[in-house]
């Protein structure tokens, strides 16, 4: 009788609608099932726990012989430590094995707070180099290293703990089998190989069809120059991503970055800016980065700081006056700066998406009919809009200025 393992991703606190997202996908645990196969063992994925008597037969009779959980962010933890009891409960025999991030960052606290069999750091080296077994899930989409570990050590993030070498990868072109390519490298600009990888992706069909890439983490903008910029249009990468993470005096660096890819043929609209907050630096520094955002015309990529051992993170969107016992806010932040800053940025965003000079609330959520809309977008010159909301009674916000104008009947 083949062995058995029962791959687990927990709960996570992803809606339903997002659990294919490129963002959190369980590549790991699709790795080792290709992996495990290849090795004839018989595999099964669960992301998440049982939520009907019919899913607890089916894991009844398949049996594990073990159980692999992966795990994703520190502030997690809760939801590994569900899992892996939910399992144990369940196959109390069967020994319980905990991967990923968080037991990569964390092992001692991983080992003691969920009382897992085993805490596996680091990547499997036996499975990376596996295609991911995307018949276990629905996408439309490949994702790919062309490197791992990253050459920078900024404090913030954990990939030098998580993969301390960096490794380069001379070609891709035959792990390619999707149109559509989502790079999780973490520095992928500082690969050595560059120059070869670009030309590969600028070249190669599939299907008879072009492939497009997008890079999760962003580029290294410290490294990018005018000719990468073109080359990486040429390549077909989409939605490119830089970092501002230090202070607003960078800026001049910052629109030379942005420069770059603007004139390598981007529409600074589909460029997106990582900036973290809720950091070191305040939050009216951080206003200043962002009006200056808006000035260049480039969307901003929400970055909240979170410590890399900080176990949980109950921040709720809909509740005001939470603190560090709900989540981790900076000694230079307070709940309410975090709350107003992720508000500017989500309001910014969508007047550089759409091209407005303006936010409204009112608008987005249809308080007025559409011939509003449209007499507001008919109406050419900048003042004579305003003038124009003022006196409706719509309100408005002001990207450059953070004024928020409400009408004089409170809506």
């Amino acid at each position: 009788m083949k062995y058995k393992i029962l791959l687990i991703e927990p709960n996570f606190p992803i809606s339903n609608k997002s659990k294919n997202h490129k963002n959190f996908l369980p590549i790991g645990l699709l790795k080792l099932a290709s992996y495990l196969r290849k090795n004839k063992v018989k595999i099964k994925l669960k992301r998440g726990i049982p939520d009907s008597l019919e899913d607890i037969v089916i894991l009844n009779k398949f049996n594990p012989d073990e159980v692999w959980i992966t795990s994703l962010f520190t502030y997690w933890s809760k939801y590994v430590k569900e899992a892996v009891d939910y399992y144990k409960n369940l196959f109390p025999k069967v020994k319980v094995t905990v991967g990923g991030i968080y037991a990569s960052l964390m092992p001692k606290h991983c080992k003691e707070y969920t009382n897992c069999d085993e805490v596996y750091t680091g990547i499997h080296n036996k499975a990376e180099n596996y295609y991911p077994a995307y018949d276990l899930v629905d996408v439309n989409y490949q994702i790919i290293h062309a490197s791992r570990g990253c050459i920078r050590r900024c404090k913030f993030c954990g990939t030098y703990k998580i993969e301390p070498k960096f490794i380069s990868k001379r070609s891709i072109k035959n792990e390619i089998k999707s149109n559509k390519l989502i790079f999780y490298d973490n520095n992928f600009l500082a690969n050595k190989y560059l120059e070869n990888i670009l030309e590969e992706l600028t070249n190669i069909k599939v299907n008879n069809r072009i492939v497009y890439s997008e890079c999760q983490s962003g580029f290294d903008g410290r490294i990018l120059t005018p000719e990468l910029a073109i080359k990486l249009k040429k390549a077909k990468f989409i939605n490119p991503r830089i970092a501002w993470d230090n202070s607003y005096e960078e800026y001049k660096d910052i629109e030379i970055q942005i420069n770059y890819l603007v004139d390598g043929g981007y529409n600074p609209k589909d460029i997106y800016m990582f900036m973290v907050y809720n950091y070191n630096l305040p939050f009216d520094i951080m206003e200043e980065k962002r009006k200056k955002c808006y000035e260049w015309g480039v969307q901003i990529a929400d970055c909240r700081f979170r410590p890399l051992n900080q176990t949980f993170d109950n921040y709720n969107p809909y509740k005001t006056d939470q603190n560090n016992k709900d989540y981790y806010i900076h000694t230079n932040w307070s709940d309410s700066e975090v709350r107003e800053f992720r508000r500017n940025v989500r309001r910014q965003n969508i007047c550089i998406r759409h091209g407005f000079p303006f936010y409204s609330k009112d608008l987005e959520h249809k308080v007025y009919n559409r011939l509003t809309g449209k007499k507001i977008k008919s109406i050419c010159k900048f003042d004579e809009k305003i003038k124009y909301l003022e006196k409706n009674y719509i309100d408005f916000w002001l990207p450059q200025t953070q004024d928020q104008h409400k009408s004089e009947l409170g809506i």
